[in-house]
């Protein structure tokens, strides 16, 4: 893959983002908070842009979604991969969510 087809696919995945994170916002703020782990301000402004600010917002060449998983503890949860008492997969996706729920109160 070349640095053309990156860029584009970065534009594509950006808005994507922008438009899911824009119809979560307008369906039920306090949810999309949780699901995409931003703030209230950062809700109000994406809940706020035009058609036109979204495809300008896009269309950059950096990713404006992140992972908001970033310590090995959670990836393990969530792939039951080195965990040594591997456990219920369903219990380690759950202790990942009640994790990854700590710290976008954080945020918050």
């Amino acid at each position: 893959m070349n640095s053309e087809q990156i860029i584009a696919e970065i534009r594509e995945a950006n808005l994507t983002y922008l438009m899911l994170a824009q119809s979560l916002i307008r369906q039920d703020k306090a949810e999309a908070l949780f699901r995409l782990g931003i703030n209230e301000e950062a809700a109000d402004i994406l809940g706020a842009l035009s058609a036109a600010q979204i495809l300008k917002l896009a269309s950059g060449n950096m990713l404006l979604c992140h992972f908001r998983v970033e310590d090995s503890l959670v990836w393990s949860l969530l792939t039951n991969h080195d965990i040594k008492k591997v456990g219920n997969p369903a219990t380690n996706t759950l202790h990942a969510n009640i994790l990854m729920a700590g710290r976008v109160a954080e945020v918050l």
